[in-house]
Order: C-alpha cells, then sequence, then structure tokens
C-alpha cells in the first residue's frame, strides 16, 4: 500500500478554496484534479464522486468529509487536501458544516488498496489534535504539514 506521501503533497492541496455548496466543491475538486491529470476528465470524476455521495455521504464528521471513487483513466492512486474558506452543509453524519475536505481517487481496479487508504485517512481525521492543527494553519504549507505529520 502506498505511503500517504505518495498519495498527497503540497501540490495537491487547496488552501482557501471557494466553498458554496457541496456539488461546486465537488466540481472544483473534479476540475483540480483533471489539471493535475489532463487523464482523468474533470466530467468523469465529478460524475463519480457525485455517483458515490448518492450511496451515502462521505462527510465523515468533525467538519471533515472525505469524497472517495475508483477511476477507470487513474494509474495509481491520489488525493486531494483542501481546506475551505467557509463551511458547508456536506450532509455529514453529525450535522455539522465541513471545512476540510480530503479526496480520494484511486484506479478501478484497486479494491483492496482503496480501503486500506481510506482507513488511514479517516485515522488521521479522528485524531482531535490533528484537526485543532490543521484549523489553526495559516497556509497551504502549514495545513498540509499538520496533517501529514506524524
Amino acid at each position: 500500500m502506498p505511503n500517504l506521501n505518495d498519495v498527497v503533497n503540497l501540490e495537491r492541496t487547496l488552501w482557501g478554496a471557494p466553498s458554496q455548496s457541496k456539488k461546486k466543491t465537488l466540481q472544483l475538486i473534479s476540475d483540480t484534479v483533471s489539471e493535475l491529470y489532463p487523464s482523468c476528465e474533470a466530467d468523469q470524476v465529478f460524475s463519480n464522486l457525485i455517483e458515490r455521495e448518492r450511496l451515502g455521504s462521505t462527510g465523515f464528521g468533525n467538519g471533515v468529509a472525505i469524497p472517495h471513487c475508483r477511476l477507470l483513466t487513474c494509474e495509481a492512486p491520489f488525493g486531494l487536501l483542501v481546506k475551505l474558506d467557509e463551511p458547508i452543509d456536506f450532509d455529514a453524519l453529525d450535522q455539522k458544516p465541513v471545512d476540510i475536505v480530503f479526496t480520494l481517487i484511486v484506479p478501478q481496479e484497486a479494491r483492496t488498496e482503496h480501503l486500506q487508504l481510506l482507513s488511514r485517512i479517516a485515522e488521521r481525521f479522528n485524531d482531535d489534535a490533528r484537526l485543532k492543527a490543521m484549523r489553526a494553519a495559516t497556509s497551504a504549507e502549514d495545513f498540509f504539514s499538520a496533517f501529514i505529520a506524524e
């Protein structure tokens, strides 16, 4: 299984991203993924993320969402870490608005890897001290460092 450092990095961190709604946030994420990985078309990423949301919200709780999907054109797992400029309703389990979003996209056939990575990401977001440090960050660098710190 890849290390989280192989999945997300500072280049894949959005700081102060505009937030109006869950749908518009997922569109922004899809567009960004497509810019970083041209083989991943924005429309397909968006469609797959929306399809996954229909199965149940990926609003994790504590102001965090972890939208994720498998994608045929994805060659290796990658993540996008996002700090929204304002919290939004993400239909989270605890009904709290979301201001931190980690999107995970994996190759279509990577089922086991997908679940293992989701578990590791969720573990990080279960750490209240980490979340506090991420929310106290004043830059993308600080935000990413707080997330990735062991």
